[in-house]
């Protein structure tokens, strides 16, 4: 995916600003264009990450854009996976005294017992506990 972005120098030999339109608040600075640009491009990847953790959608690319003043490069990424919570296979081995309790609590939750070990290991992830 190839986002339009602007730089923005105030200083000849000051720091390169860049932002991209397209998603907001994604910016990056540096102390040369190449470099601002090598941030925007993690920006840019870190930006859509966080979109599809949340659920929300990745705006597509614009084909132009206003550089208010400033000049305008292309920050060129991966196009995002379109299915970042697709299933992986996982093969693991548990206690038998916790895989009833374990099957119980998934039932109770209308969840399958994958399903419960999968919000468990994200709310432990994110800091948080969770308990079936």
């Amino acid at each position: 995916m190839r986002y339009l972005a602007v730089l923005h120098q105030d200083r000849p030999d000051g720091p390169v600003g860049v932002t991209v339109p397209d998603l907001p608040g994604c910016t990056s600075v540096g102390d040369t264009t190449a470099e601002a640009l090598a941030g925007a491009v993690e920006a840019v990847q870190a930006w859509i990450e966080c979109a599809q953790a949340y659920g929300e959608p990745v705006p597509a690319p614009s084909v132009s854009i206003d550089p208010e003043g400033g000049r305008v490069a292309v920050v060129e990424v991966e196009p995002p996976d379109p299915a970042p919570d697709r299933a992986a296979r996982l093969n693991i081995t548990l206690p038998a005294r916790i895989v009833g309790p374990l099957d119980e609590a998934a039932r109770r939750e209308g969840t399958t017992r994958s399903g419960l070990l999968a919000r468990l290991a994200l709310s432990h992830l994110q800091g948080r506990r969770g308990s079936p």
